[in-house]
């Protein structure tokens, strides 16, 4: 196979490349526009295969909620596509684009499902693979196989959409995937408390989640990193933001904050912001605009909610870190210093103590390429993963060692 960089125009054109990389044993680097390439262990490659030239939406039916997409498409083009029809993307798709030097929206939709990554609706709304309904992908062995339907009461089939989701490429290129969608929010309210601690700040986003006015994001925010926010009243204030979202018709939205707004008092003064100011602020936090060109290393962390403050105090003692808690605490990034391990022994040693899961997804290169990038596996879990690997990619071709080494 020819070295170099591949952006074949259709999924006949790279099958054919796949099996001809499979056949000459060359190991191929799988990506989209290159977002996330800077994600995972330095990949040894003879090419590289990228979809960012299937672009397009062969399939958009907002009565029936279902868009299918190619997998170049950028995310921005679909997010646009679906607003003109007040709909949206349930699961908020975080966009790592900005914190690797890229614009916004830069993303393709086929490397948000690739990697699974959800935004702070995720304890709404679920993860990017529970709105996948079907995908289509070529594996290893350049084979093109189908799974699920473009509608929902036509999904049948081994769920290959949620084995795909989160594998980074490294068992099948996906090449379309039919994606279920929600109408858009047409209210977005947002409650502040500024200065609360991390125990105090994690436990009042649980008591706002406990209750049943359907909270869609729950966030605290360190007081450096809430410098950083666009909202010159948040960023001014010089305390860590402690934030709570619910959306739904104006009146119930409207209804809901003035409640949790009453409830928060209990904690500090609280601040309500509207809609503009709400969407301003979770675009912030979706793009993680506080961690935007910092070069510092950045981890993503998934602990237990009670956990979380005590599991970043211990870290905190040994190294300098800055933390965004999402998910009511039950996803931490984590930015640490720019030292050789980017911090790593010291987050597995305390995550082995309290239970988690840790990703790097911002260091430099030779610190990526001699730890471990992904949570390490328990052995039963690793031979599971390799023998699905080898069940998709026998001969090991695509993105070897990004996840795992020798995988």
């Amino acid at each position: 196979m020819r070295v170099g960089f591949h952006a074949p125009d259709t999924v006949e054109e790279l099958a054919y490349l796949v099996a001809e990389a499979a056949d000459t044993r060359t190991p191929l680097e799988v990506m989209g526009r290159g977002t996330k390439r800077e994600v995972g262990r330095p990949v040894q490659y003879g090419a590289v295969l990228s979809t960012e030239s299937l672009v397009g939406v062969p399939l958009y039916e907002p009565s029936e909620l279902v868009l299918v997409a190619l997998a170049g498409t950028p995310l921005a083009q679909v997010e646009q596509l679906l607003a003109e029809n007040d709909q949206e993307l349930p699961f908020e798709p975080v966009d790592l684009g900005p914190v690797h030097g890229f614009g916004p929206g830069q993303a393709t939709i086929g490397g948000v499902i690739a990697t699974n990554l959800s935004g702070s609706r995720r304890i709404l709304a679920g993860a990017a693979r529970d709105h996948v309904l079907g995908v289509q992908a070529v594996n290893g062995r350049g084979e093109t196989i189908r799974a699920g339907g473009r509608v929902m009461k036509n999904v049948t089939g081994y769920d290959l959409g949620r084995a795909l989701a989160g594998s980074w490429g490294t068992l099948a290129v996906v090449t379309e995937m039919a994606i279920k969608v929600l109408p858009a929010q047409r209210e977005v309210r947002t409650v502040l408390c500024f200065g609360l601690s991390d125990p105090t700040g994690v436990e009042t986003l649980c008591l706002g989640f406990g209750t049943p006015f359907e909270v869609s994001g729950a966030v605290h925010v360190h007081a450096e990193l809430a410098k950083r926010f666009s909202d010159e009243e948040i960023s001014g204030a010089g305390a860590s933001v402690t934030a709570i979202r619910v959306e739904n018709l104006p009146a119930s939205a409207r209804y809901r904050s003035s409640r949790l707004k009453q409830m928060l008092q209990a904690y500090a003064p609280a601040l309500e912001l509207d809609t503009q100011r709400s969407r301003a602020f979770w675009g912030d936090i979706r793009s993680l605009k506080m961690f935007q060109k910092t070069g510092r290393p950045l981890w993503r962390i998934s602990t237990i909610p009670s956990s979380a403050p005590k599991l970043i105090g211990s870290i905190a003692r040994k190294i300098d870190v800055r933390a965004l808690y999402d998910w009511s605490g039950g996803l931490i990034w984590l930015e640490t210093p720019p030292i050789s391990d980017a911090g790593a022994v010291e987050i597995r040693r305390t995550l082995a103590e309290f239970g988690g899961h840790a990703t790097l997804i911002r260091a430099e290169a030779p610190a990526r390429a001699v730890i471990d990038v992904f949570q390490p596996l328990d052995p039963p879990l690793m031979a599971l993963t390799a023998e699905l690997k080898r069940a998709f990619d026998p001969v090991g071709i695509l993105n070897p060692g990004r996840m795992y080494p020798g995988m």
